[in-house]
């Protein structure tokens, strides 16, 4: 049995990909109605995305590697971070029940007759 101790960093905070793409359009001074138009996705779906209420899905991420100009595996591997991270901190939260994991709830974890469907 090994004595050592394992230090790993767990973040008390999730930061979504809608926020990341928010701040693409910020710097490319783009609309939500613009990516959406874009995109040829709904503002609704967009809004939606931004939100943190809808994953990136592959077929998105291959839009947005056309309209934003980055590649779509930083938009998929910003995904599935995102997943893995959420899993993660509601995991070691359940332990701790600290009062910032409850700000780390997004409607991903709503009840799944109101989880949203991917695009």
């Amino acid at each position: 049995m090994s004595d050592t101790q394992k230090n790993e960093y767990i973040p008390d905070y999730l930061v979504t990909p809608g926020e990341v793409i928010a701040e693409y359009l910020d710097v490319c001074e783009m609309s939500q109605s613009d990516l959406a138009v874009r995109s040829g996705l709904t503002t609704k779906t967009i809004d939606e995305i931004l939100k943190g209420m809808r994953p990136i899905t592959p077929e998105t991420a291959l839009k947005l590697e056309q309209i934003l100009g980055r590649p779509a595996h930083f938009w998929n591997n910003l995904e599935r971070r995102f997943q893995e991270d959420r899993k993660r901190l509601a995991g070691h939260n359940d332990s701790s029940k600290s009062a910032s994991a409850k700000k780390a709830t997004t409607l991903y974890d709503a009840p799944s007759s109101t989880n949203p469907t991917p695009l």
